[in-house]
């Protein structure tokens, strides 16, 4: 199997040692139920065109749209079966002749099918870094979703008040810190003692278990001038009570509702519906959403800064790997890809959850 180019073999600079054949995975069936939606399927080792490179995965990341993905919901026009899998970090295992990578240099990518052992992108989609570290897979859909939504719709302002609902989780963690860098006055929300605690570890003012605390009280009692910004990805009545603690002038940033991902619709209704424009006028606050994909054009700038704050020691990269998921650590490459979805879906996991690929070619 080809590339989009014409590249001859003999242009192409490639690795000693590429397999004839590898393996990916496909949405064969639309349905919000991962497991049920995908397959596996054998190609042919693929040649790059003239400005594509091929990449041998060692990381990928998981997402919670990764089931809105596997429904159909981004691009209704795509019909199975497709490939999948929004990140990943691996080798440049072959490079079209106009390509600026080098084989063997490590790069990372946000580009459609990285549930595959090798992937062929263009390689403007291919981002230097300068190892082959798992804790860069969380830099690049989580940390990229917060640092760009905060300055392009967030409008963050020194001292405002901001809070991160699902705060422990993938770009959750990042949300903290980057407001904390900010100036801002941070409150998260999370499920466990041990999610409150690692919240702590990254600077987060006013952790809330909302298992044991009432938000909606919480936030009534200790903030009675509201909230300046939030950062929502939860959905249903979690944002209804977001968008009722708003502050004068608040912003709330829709960047998810992931409780509703897995349902037919693919989102839970909110009670307030009706009433959101008055709620919003009587206050001179917002809704706005947020969807990665739209700010392309920011992604290397910013990915560039995540990066040296991560090097500077200025920035945590909280990986799961998957150690209490109950399934066994997520290290099987395509096979443990379905187990890491599902284990998103607990509430149980902490940072990014990430899949790593075995140096041999994984087989299922």
């Amino acid at each position: 199997m080809s590339g989009s180019g014409d590249t001859e073999p003999s242009q192409v600079k490639m690795a000693a040692q590429i397999p004839k054949a590898f393996q990916r995975l496909m949405v064969s069936s639309l349905t919000p139920k991962f497991r049920n939606a995908i397959s596996v399927e054998t190609v042919s080792m693929v040649t790059p065109g003239p400005k594509e490179v091929v990449v041998k995965n060692r990381f990928v990341g998981i997402n919670a749209s990764d089931v809105n993905f596997s429904a159909g919901r981004y691009d209704p026009t795509k019909v199975p079966p497709f490939q999948i899998g929004f990140e990943g970090l691996g080798v440049v295992t072959a490079a079209g002749a106009e390509s600026r990578f080098k084989v063997g240099q490590p790069i990372a990518y946000l580009h459609d099918g990285a549930f595959s052992e090798y992937k062929v992108l263009p390689s403007r989609f291919a981002i230097p870094i300068p190892s082959l570290k798992a804790e860069y897979i969380p830099l690049m859909v989580s940390g990229l979703t917060a640092a760009i939504s905060f300055d392009e719709v967030g409008d963050l302002k020194k001292g405002e008040t901001v809070l991160i609902t699902a705060a422990a989780g993938g770009t959750g963690q990042f949300a903290v810190q980057l407001a904390k860098k900010a100036g801002c006055h941070v409150i998260g929300t999370c499920s466990t003692e041990a999610k409150m605690e690692f919240l702590k570890s990254i600077g987060c003012d006013r952790p809330i278990n909302y298992k044991k605390e009432d938000l909606n009280e919480v936030l009534k009692t200790e903030y009675p001038k509201g909230v300046d910004v939030v950062y929502e990805s939860v959905g249903a009545q979690m944002f209804d009570t977001c968008v009722n603690r708003l502050a004068v002038k608040g912003r709330l940033i829709v960047i998810g509702f992931i409780t509703g991902y897995k349902s037919d619709t693919g989102y839970t209704p909110i009670r307030g519906g009706a009433t959101l424009p008055p709620k919003l006028l009587a206050k001179s606050a917002s809704v706005r959403g947020f969807f990665l994909f739209h700010y392309s054009n920011l992604w290397v700038e910013y990915l560039q800064r995540l990066v040296s704050l991560y090097h500077a020691g200025d920035l945590v990269s909280e990986v799961d790997r998957g150690e209490g998921s109950g399934t066994g650590v997520f290290n099987k490459g395509l096979q443990s890809i379905p187990d890491a979805v599902e284990y998103l879906y607990t509430g149980q996991s902490k940072g990014k959850i990430i899949v790593e690929f075995p140096e041999r070619n994984s087989k299922l």
